[in-house]
């Protein structure tokens, strides 16, 4: 909210139309990307497209970009690089320069054993949630989804995640990885589950393969992920291990 929407709108239009611009690195997320999307043209950038870097709210970007059928970057901003582990920003540079990336997570007791491979897709859960009905909806099918948010209150993860179902986002789901859900609250009277076990509770009747606490997301380590290229997702016993082709 540095400016108006027109005003950040306007912004944002000079560097996607700008030929000379190789990628757009958001500085930080928070809110507001919503009310300034319908505001920009992207047939310029459909002619010559670029990487669009960021979490959080630029899962608005990521969506919206991803129905147009454009591959972006789910990773650290400006903001978060002092905190960031340099591993961390290694999985950025590689993602940008266009060196393999892959990602071997320890098991977890929620996950659910099983191979796949699609497109992936997804960002933070609030936002996908709150995009929904609209243009920039994210599309399911077929694709492998990531999950991740902050702040929230565990019942509102139960009604989100319970959305994305009613609205048939885990029919014909390829596959699930599940990020950190950090700093989440509860009521006087507790939910009585984990964000995990939420999660779990909602997708337990799909035979997609699910793997959680997945190192990315309001974490330190927020590993970059390529939203729109495919990729190979294995969940065992002891190793899940996510690989873009």
């Amino acid at each position: 909210m540095a400016g108006t929407d027109e005003q950040r709108a306007a912004d944002f239009q000079s560097m996607i139309d700008n030929p000379n611009i190789k990628a757009i690195w958001c500085v930080r997320g928070g809110y507001g990307t919503a009310r300034m999307i319908d505001l920009v043209d992207f047939s310029k950038f459909e002619q010559d497209p670029k990487w669009i870097i960021g979490f959080s709210d630029v899962t608005v970007l990521h969506s919206h970009l991803n129905r147009l059928g454009f591959a972006t970057i789910h990773g650290i901003m400006p903001v978060n690089v002092e905190k960031a582990s340099p591993e961390t920003e290694e999985t950025l540079r590689k993602a940008l320069f266009g060196e393999p990336l892959s990602y071997i997570v320890p098991c977890e007791n929620e996950n659910k054993l099983g191979s796949t491979e699609g497109e992936l897709v997804g960002g933070n859960l609030s936002i996908l949630y709150s995009l929904m009905g609209s243009k920039s909806q994210i599309d399911c099918k077929g694709k492998i989804l990531f999950l991740e948010d902050l702040d929230e209150y565990l019942y509102h993860v139960d009604r989100m995640m319970l959305s994305l179902k009613r609205c048939g986002c885990f029919d014909g789901l390829k596959g699930l990885v599940v990020g950190s859900f950090t700093k989440m609250h509860d009521n006087e009277i507790p939910w009585g589950k984990t964000a995990y076990q939420i999660i779990a509770d909602i997708t337990q009747r799909y035979e997609f393969p699910v793997v959680y606490n997945f190192p990315a997301g309001h974490i330190h380590n927020n590993n970059t992920l390529l939203f729109g290229k495919k990729a190979t997702l294995d969940v065992d016993d002891k190793y899940s291990i996510l690989k873009f082709k």
